[in-house]
């Protein structure tokens, strides 16, 4: 990104960097107080899939075609498999200890996340600037939040009934925490009504950029408050959502 001339961009990113290394270095500290022993990789049983294949990822350094908005919706995707996993450490581990830090864990996790999408959603409005005078001047038909989750709660549904064991009892608790979300989202937001004919995985990522970009533009604290507990609620879903998409 300095390479780029995008100064302020790289500092996110150095910053987050500098986070992640303290996780590790907090894993390790922990582990070798708890257990004696610094952890060991070769048991670890969690496969995450690669964001790039060997070849692309040679190329990041001096490709001018990564954009702004292609490292970040990459940082984007690694920041949510790791709030996937330690909230699904935290959800299932029987050691208190464990579960508390793992508690922590998935919410930095959750800030970062938060953080890059805002991030990757200004890369794309100011990549996207440059052509916005060819986009179609033709007012498109809107809907609010609420039309959006309960479409998500209908396509939940479905999901749940073609799964089994574990993935359908998650996405039992994920349907239910969306019609909450429902309740709370009247005449909220204003997304393109063609959205309610997506699948579940785009409306959800609809859903946490809107929200985020209301709590962006909010200058009333109780609904920058909720708000962001809706971005919040949203962003775990999305990547409980993509886990469940994985498997």
């Amino acid at each position: 990104m300095r390479g780029q001339g995008k100064d302020d961009l790289a500092d996110v990113f150095a910053k987050l960097a500098a986070a992640e290394r303290e996780h590790v270095d907090s894993v390790t500290r922990w582990s070798q107080s708890r257990r004696g022993k610094i952890p060991d990789p070769a048991m670890v049983r969690w496969e995450a899939p690669e964001t790039l294949a060997p070849e692309s990822a040679a190329e990041v350094k001096t490709s001018r075609l990564m954009t702004p908005y292609r490292a970040l919706a990459m940082a984007v995707r690694n920041e949510e498999r790791a709030f996937a996993f330690w909230s699904y450490l935290a959800a299932y581990s029987d050691d208190r200890d464990i579960k508390k830090a793992s508690e922590a864990m998935a919410k930095e996790e959750l800030g970062h996340v938060a953080t890059l999408r805002k991030e990757r959603r200004r890369a794309y409005h100011r990549e996207h600037e440059r052509s916005g005078a060819e986009a179609s001047s033709v007012p498109l038909r809107q809907i609010d939040a609420q039309r959006l989750e309960l479409r998500l709660v209908l396509q939940l549904s479905d999901m749940e009934q073609r799964l089994s064991g574990p993935a359908a009892i998650r996405t039992q608790d994920i349907r239910q925490q969306t019609i909450e979300m429902a309740d709370a989202t009247v005449g909220l937001g204003s997304f393109p009504a063609s959205m309610e004919r997506k699948g579940p995985l785009e409306i959800a990522e609809a859903l946490v950029d809107g929200y985020l970009d209301g709590a962006e533009r909010s200058s009333d604290a109780a609904h920058l408050e909720r708000l962001q507990q809706l971005a919040e609620r949203a962003i775990s879903r999305l990547a409980w959502l993509r886990s469940l998409s994985a498997d």
